[in-house]
């Protein structure tokens, strides 16, 4: 099985075949510029994620390690989710009842994204927990857990 990870902190430590880790990078906001639509399809004018869109594609599982700023996920790691459109076409599909991007491949990884942090009461770790899943359901992947990090069990079982 293979597995991307993208990490904010460290403590865990997964067998992955690539790892985006946020401590030694910063993502550089979306522009909106459509290029990764319209003038290079699937591809970024920011030369930056390459890598991790290639690796991210061909996953069949993907592990977020995610800090809570503020109640919500960090700016580097909205940033990424931003950065990810390229990984769907610019047309808009109805077929749920509301509109989504077109899926421009034919699977994305399955989700497995860990929480560190605070939340001031339960309303608002729901928010929180909410966001990340409909994030990831508008990103077309099936299979999405999403637990604090004192709940992530590693392949060897620590």
């Amino acid at each position: 099985m293979k597995t991307v990870v993208i990490k904010e902190f460290e403590g865990r430590s997964v067998d992955a075949a690539f790892t985006l880790d946020f401590r030694e990078s910063k993502v550089k906001g979306c522009t909106g510029c459509w290029t990764c639509w319209w003038t290079t399809p699937g591809r970024c004018a920011f030369k930056d994620l390459e890598d991790f869109y290639h690796e991210y594609i061909t996953a069949d599982r993907a592990i977020y390690f995610s800090k809570v700023s503020k109640g919500f996920v960090s700016s580097n790691l909205k940033s990424l989710f931003d950065r990810m459109l390229p990984l769907y076409l610019p047309y808009i599909s109805y077929d749920t009842g509301e509109s989504m991007h077109v899926k421009r491949y034919e699977k994305y990884p399955d989700i497995e994204f860990y929480y560190q942090g605070e939340f001031e009461d339960e309303d608002s770790r729901k928010i929180f927990v909410d966001y990340v899943n409909r994030v990831f359901y508008q990103f077309h992947n099936k299979n999405i857990t999403i637990k604090p990090i004192e709940e992530f069990v590693s392949e060897g079982g620590c």
